[in-house]
């Protein structure tokens, strides 16, 4: 295991103005509607806050791992067309509901081939219709051994905001913070068909600490 580096604060920048837009509203209703609505508005602050919460994460080394992605339940793992590579794959999907650490990190280190963004619908992002139909951004990855990987931001009922912060050309660490969604989601993982799952459908999952799935050597 292996503490990776992390170059962001613990409350990640996206919430910033959200955190500051609630904490001044408390203090306003704290001086003019009483303890009541300013009680209502200081839980709110709270959800925001840990909402936008960014912690560090220990997570394997072993570049044989594919690290998840983002806290949240294992919701789907099965073999199907990876459309963004025009492939079979395996796809692992992990759900994030409005309390989950919402920050995205890299599920393994590579070069970024391709990034694809999709306008689409807004499901609940935990049904199987939301990996085809809602908004969605892809990314795909070519690990250091030419294994390709595929990472797909998905918009769910809440959400309204993909942020991606990668282009093709960029070469991404494993476990790198690269892009966050707001309110609620999902992200699918679509890997090279004979990848062994590690874990289960309803199973919670952290980011970066969770191990989703091993990639067959290259020379397997």
């Amino acid at each position: 295991m292996r503490q990776f580096p992390w170059p962001h604060p613990i409350i990640a920048r996206e919430g910033w103005p959200f955190l500051a837009i609630a904490v001044l509203a408390a203090m306003l209703a704290d001086s003019w509607l009483g303890s009541f609505f300013s009680g209502l508005l200081w839980l709110l602050a709270l959800f925001v806050l840990q909402f936008f919460r960014d912690p560090p994460r220990v997570g394997s080394a072993d570049p044989d791992d594919v690290l998840s992605p983002a806290d949240g339940r294992i919701v789907a793992i099965e073999t199907c067309e990876d459309v963004y590579a025009a492939r079979s794959a395996l796809k692992i999907s992990v759900f994030m509901n409005v309390f989950n650490v919402h920050s995205n990190r890299a599920p393994v280190g590579g070069r970024i081939e391709q990034v694809s963004y999709f306008s689409g619908q807004f499901f609940n992002a935990a049904i199987d219709k939301a990996s085809s139909e809602n908004e969605r951004n892809a990314i795909l990855i070519r690990d250091p051994s030419g294994r390709l990987v595929t990472a797909v931001q998905i918009a769910g009922l809440i959400a309204r905001r993909i942020l991606c912060y990668v282009q093709p050309g960029d070469e991404l660490e494993r476990a790198s913070r690269y892009g966050f969604i707001r309110f609620g989601s999902r992200v699918d993982v679509y890997l090279p068909v004979g990848s062994r799952p590690q874990v289960f459908v309803g199973q919670i999952v952290k980011a970066t600490s969770t191990v989703l799935a091993k990639l067959e050597p290259e020379d397997a």
